[in-house]
């Protein structure tokens, strides 16, 4: 008896982008059993089990030979449970049924599902990246579950998104007895629907110098350190800062979508079209925060890619949990390097931190004392380094609401007033640094400050003064003259004035309480 062999195209994920796996299926004489090779790892390895199951309780005969699986190239580990679906396909492809099969077409599609052990197609992580991968092919579409269709139908036009709901749809699929419904998606009215937040800045009370604080953070993208006594109202603030962000372009949500889809975190949406933020606890490991694992997944930092990353209780995560920060933070992008090949994840967040002013929370509160010497204070706040305090140019205050302003029932300016001026202000950055790689001023270097940053007599006195009064850092310097910048585009104002400056030297409490 001669071998039998078959191929299905499907594919595997490598960081947030997939790439293209031959599934070849070889069936000989020999002692029965299935083997998979092609660095097949976890849940890949455990597919043989359902695969005989699902082809079974679909009513088709599994073959009784020795069955050999290669998963090319081979020389790259594929993880998951997609691979269920064409290893099924390529098995019975291989044991007769590939008279029936028609194998021009099979070439034509990348197939990918889990299968249950009575044959039904299940959800699979990655859908979305598998459908760019087929547009970008050239491939005709991509066989899913049907669970999967509108995500992988965010791609739009160029590519069949067909989903099945069984092994034997997929077979009658490709034997040309029956045709699959296309997925598809009204792009405008789900890119609409998704974009909507459900908290506004309307509903704060007080804190107008925090909020002032989080509109010129948004206005030049800038990181922000918030430090307050408990219940002051800073873990609100920050959950709001996403409403007066500039709205995401659909390039940016398939971006961000992509980064979920990988991670199995979408939460059955089709696309995430409003700002992300994420806040992990501060238990969580510099592995959990970047990103890591024998085949490394996305972290919180890149969870929370083209939006706001929330650590709250800064000083209480592990030293070298935010040490692993500072690069991402730098390049916007975090690169995890192992034996197997370097994977590269997006991380263009905004960072938005919170703390205390001492251990017990009430150094600066008027209505509670303080029972925490200056050693402790001091060792408390030395928990943050100086390189990460670094990359945050905002450092603002946020003191306990007075009554008077809770019991206020006008609503405070909304979201949709804020981000209007917001805009604005970033619509003359993107003038502003046309030609280059930046887009805010959070991302100026010296030559950009040479540049752009020109400050007039007064306010330069006003530096001065600063510095050698105040007792400012050096590093100090240029963090202030950047978000003097951005107070500027605020105003609609070519020239930093000393009122700018003023306002920016306002957004350094940690230099000026520094001992």
């Amino acid at each position: 008896m001669t071998d039998l062999l078959a191929s299905v195209l499907s594919s595997a994920l490598a960081g947030v982008d997939a790439f293209k796996v031959e599934v070849e299926v070889d069936i000989s004489p020999g002692m029965p059993g299935l083997k998979t090779v092609g660095l097949a790892e976890g849940a890949v390895r455990e597919a043989q089990e359902r695969v005989r199951s699902a082809v079974k309780n679909s009513g088709y005969e599994f073959p009784n030979r020795r069955i050999t699986i290669n998963l090319a190239p081979a020389d790259t580990r594929k993880e998951g449970s997609s691979f269920d679906l064409p290893m099924a396909l390529g098995i019975l492809a291989a044991n007769g049924l590939g008279a029936n099969l028609a194998v021009d077409r099979m070439r034509r599609y990348l197939v990918v599902g889990e299968l249950a052990l009575d044959g039904r197609v299940k959800s699979i992580k990655g859908a979305l990246p598998t459908a760019l991968l087929a547009r970008s092919n050239g491939f005709t579409g991509v066989i899913l579950p049907r669970d999967n269709g509108t995500e992988a139908a965010v791609v739009g036009e160029g590519v069949e998104v067909l989903g099945v709901e069984s092994l034997r749809e997929a077979i009658e699929f490709f034997s040309g007895q029956r045709e699959l419904p296309r997925a598809a998606a009204n792009l405008e009215q789900l890119f609409n629907e998704a974009s909507r937040y459900t908290v506004d800045f309307d509903e704060v009370r007080g804190q107008e110098q925090a909020k002032r604080a989080l509109e010129v953070a948004a206005a030049g993208g800038h990181n922000v350190l918030m430090i307050g006594p408990p219940g002051s109202g800073k873990t609100m603030l920050a959950k709001r800062l996403p409403t007066i962000l500039p709205a995401m372009t659909f390039e940016e949500a398939v971006e961000t979508t992509k980064v979920h889809s990988v991670n199995g975190t979408l939460d059955g949406r089709a696309l995430i079209a409003t700002r992300p933020f994420r806040t992990p606890h501060h238990t969580i490991s510099d592995a959990g925060l970047i990103g890591g694992g024998p085949v490394p997944r996305p972290g919180e930092v890149s969870l929370a890619h083209n939006g706001v990353l929330f650590l709250d209780e800064l000083p209480e995560f592990r030293k070298n949990v935010l040490e692993v920060l500072r690069q991402p933070l730098e390049d916007g992008r975090i690169t995890i390097s192992r034996v197997m090949g370097t994977m590269t994840f997006p991380a263009g967040v905004m960072l938005v931190a919170a703390m205390n002013p001492c251990p017990c929370g009430f150094f600066t509160d008027p209505q509670h004392e303080c029972h925490c010497g200056p050693i402790t204070i001091q060792r408390y706040r030395s928990r943050i380094s100086g390189p990460l305090l670094d990359r945050i140019d905002i450092h603002v205050e946020v003191p306990a609401v007075k009554y008077r302003e809770l019991a206020e029932r006008a609503p405070g300016e909304s979201s949709a007033v804020i981000r209007e001026r917001v805009d604005k202000a970033r619509a003359r950055q993107l003038a502003r640094f046309r030609g280059t790689p930046f887009f805010c001023n959070a991302q100026m270097g010296a030559r950009e400050l040479r540049e752009h940053c020109q400050v007039d007599a007064a306010g330069e006195r006003m530096l001065e003064l600063a510095i050698n009064r105040l007792g400012l850092s050096a590093r100090a310097y240029t963090r202030i003259l950047k978000v003097a910048r951005t107070v500027a585009d605020l105003d609609g104002e070519d020239s930093i004035a000393a009122q700018h400056v003023s306002e920016a030297i306002q957004y350094r409490s940690l230099d000026r309480t520094a001992p």
